[in-house]
């Protein structure tokens, strides 16, 4: 059966490029473009480090596991510990912190990447899954130089953000949303909105370069 264009996503598995819907896993999700005003609750300065355990072999862990760098070609598997929370397909890894309700603020440096996805993901997701495909991720994405939402391998265009070198990511359980933050206004970007089902982990894709997470910090005044 023909795949909408805009149904599907693009995708690389181990250096290579490809298209991936899964068949009967689709599941109709509401990402509204517009922007949603958040209800403030306790913020809990939430510090994490990435889980080395979780880290697929093309990822690797630096400034004491608050950075990863993507390796195209990676380590042979077999020479990865063998571990069950490490995504075996996908160049994804997690946050060491199992968020289980609240408001929740961490920022990433992007500057030195074209490719990657930020975002949370429900601490048993599968592994065989990358973040963004299924109902157990929210990811904010960037590829081909445009930004997008991501959630049940459903993308939304995110519009009016350019490549700044550093993003916030905002995380209201409560309230189901999870925001893309401007750090320079500061502002919400882009809103989505979802029955988070705690736990969560603070979760990343990455394809291309560096990413560098930055946590425990105070939520920035003004956001909304």
């Amino acid at each position: 059966m023909a795949v909408p264009v805009n149904a599907a996503r693009l995708c690389r598995l181990a250096g290579r490029t490809f298209r991936f819907l899964p068949a009967g896993h689709r599941r109709d999700v509401n990402l509204p473009a517009r922007r949603f005003y958040i209800t403030r609750s306790t913020a809990n300065n939430l510090q994490f480090r990435l889980d080395e355990r979780t880290a697929h072999s093309s990822l690797d862990l630096f400034k004491k596991d608050t950075g990863i760098i993507y390796r195209m070609l990676g380590l042979d598997p077999s020479h990865v510990q063998d571990n069950p929370e490490r995504f075996r397909d996908w160049a994804v890894v997690f946050g060491n912190e199992k968020i289980k309700g609240g408001r929740h603020y961490w920022e990433v440096t992007v500057k030195k990447s074209q490719e990657f996805r930020l975002g949370v993901a429900e601490a048993l997701m599968s592994r065989d899954d990358c973040v963004g495909t299924n109902s157990s991720s929210w990811v904010f994405g960037y590829a081909q130089c445009k930004w997008f939402a991501m959630t049940s391998n459903k993308m939304v265009p995110v519009t009016l953000i350019g490549k700044p070198d550093r993003v916030g990511i905002l995380l209201d359980c409560e309230a189901g949303v999870l925001g893309l933050v401007d750090i320079q206004k500061p502002r919400i970007i882009h809103t989505m909105r979802a029955d988070f089902k705690a736990p969560l982990c603070p979760a990343f894709g990455l394809w291309d370069g560096e990413l560098l997470t930055h946590s425990g910090l105070e939520e920035p005044e003004g956001l909304k």
